[in-house]
């Protein structure tokens, strides 16, 4: 028996009452992009002790976990100002997220030569691990600003900078396995850069671009051959393009798994068509498109506003709701993406002081949160039943992820883990001993 699960997608009915579109808009058909590219048929076959199909038996389909990568950076793990606001902001990040970034910025990272956060690091990523929460590092290099006991030498700066990536890849394998080796490569020797981390910058310089980004991309491909590698850039033009053509090994082949595009909305949202254009300029190369650092503010719109007064507004927060509902349904309709992460969390000291958060200050959710759950965890989410058809099977419609799937007959019942997985046959046997 043949079940399609009801999918309602009211994506469509909260934006068509946000915006005009016209037939040519690329929001317009989301819902049924998605129903393409992020579900797929899976048949569950039950049977008796002796392998015999059993027609008529109940089965239950749950989702445990989506495919898609739901994530946020979570740097206010552990560093809340009171316990209840600490228990607030876990509850909620693992009540919607099932991805977390971890930060590995070398000069705070590492404040004092020898003596890297790897403690701290390794309590987060295990707490993301009791959680299921996927996790990544950011970032390996970048030249944002310099640890304060940097040496002069270029030479020695290059050597430990290498030496930073194979130490990090190595130790978190296992625990961390997505890497954002290199940031923001595109404009790298920009003055602001130069300012903050003469040494480094001068280091890149000295070694060249591609070069420089090509080294440690080996180094974390020999610290861990299975990582998930990317490379990550708040540039979203063809200057990025083109650095990106540049990156691949002597047979031409990437040396990036990855491409990580940053999409901060501080000063004002992207229109429908920039995204779609984005999502398909970088989708040409063949590779998964991670948007890695994504904000749209809850408050006024600008990138560097007095933070006294920068607040959260109610008209804002309608607005963030909005505007976040109709950004992920355009991310989550294109087949190229695989993972948004949100940038920050909370309000609570979020990047630049602005009202970026999911949660305000006090860890209360704000309208975007309780919005984007009932997309994720509601009309993206997969919970139905079935009876099995004479051949002792049924097959649903389900979105591409984890699954606990139950089947009762007969007085008895079992149930089993399984997977959803796009372009797979999606057979999940259960067995009634």
């Amino acid at each position: 028996m043949f079940v399609r699960i009801a999918c309602c997608f009211v994506i469509a009915l909260h934006i068509l009452a946000a915006s005009a579109f016209s037939k040519d808009n690329p929001l317009t058909g989301a819902a049924e992009r998605i129903e393409k590219h992020r579900m797929a048929d899976a048949t569950v076959l039950v049977v008796d002790s002796s392998g015999k199909p059993i027609p008529g038996a109940m089965v239950t389909v749950e989702q445990t976990r989506h495919a898609f990568l739901f994530g946020c950076n979570i740097y206010k793990w552990g560093k809340a100002p009171d316990e209840k606001t600490e228990a607030a902001y876990r509850r909620q990040y693992e009540g919607l997220l099932n991805y977390a970034t971890l930060g590995f910025y070398w000069a705070s990272y590492e404040r004092k030569e020898g003596r890297p956060e790897h403690e701290y690091a390794g309590n987060v990523a295990d707490w993301c691990k009791q959680k299921n929460i996927a996790t990544k590092g950011h970032p390996l290099a970048w030249n944002h600003s310099d640890p304060r006991w940097l040496p002069d030498d270029s030479g020695t700066v290059r050597r430990l900078q290498m030496e930073r990536i194979d130490d990090c890849v190595k130790r978190f394998r296992g625990k961390i396995d997505r890497w954002d080796v290199v940031n923001e490569a595109t404009h790298f020797d920009r003055p602001d850069m130069l300012r903050r981390a003469p040494k480094q910058t001068a280091m890149w310089r000295e070694t060249g671009n591609v070069k420089f980004i090509k080294e440690c991309f080996k180094h974390a491909r020999a610290a861990n051959p299975e990582a998930t590698l990317l490379i990550n850039d708040y540039r979203n033009d063809v200057k990025y393009e083109r650095l990106i053509e540049k990156l691949v090994d002597a047979q031409g082949k990437p040396i990036y798994d990855v491409i990580g595009m940053q999409s901060h909305m501080h000063a004002g949202v992207w229109p429908d068509k920039m995204i779609w254009d984005v999502c398909e300029r970088f989708g040409r190369f063949g590779v998964p498109l991670h948007f890695t650092e994504t904000t749209i503010l809850s408050g006024k719109s600008g990138w560097n506003l007095p933070r006294k007064g920068w607040d959260t507004q109610p008209e804002g927060e309608a607005r963030q709701a909005r505007e976040v509902v109709r950004f992920y349904a355009m991310l989550f309709a294109h087949p190229a993406v695989e993972a948004i992460t949100w940038w920050d969390f909370s309000d609570h000291q979020a990047w630049k002081g602005a009202p970026a958060g999911f949660l305000r200050k006090d860890m209360s959710p704000k309208p975007a949160y309780e919005a984007l759950c009932r997309h994720v965890k509601g009309d993206w989410w997969t919970r139905t039943t079935a009876r099995t058809g004479a051949g002792g099977s049924a097959t649903v419609r389900a979105f591409l992820g984890d699954y606990r799937v139950t089947a009762t007959a007969g007085g008895k019942t079992a149930t089993v883990e399984a997977a959803c997985r796009r372009d797979q046959a999606n057979a999940w046997a259960v067995r009634l001993a």
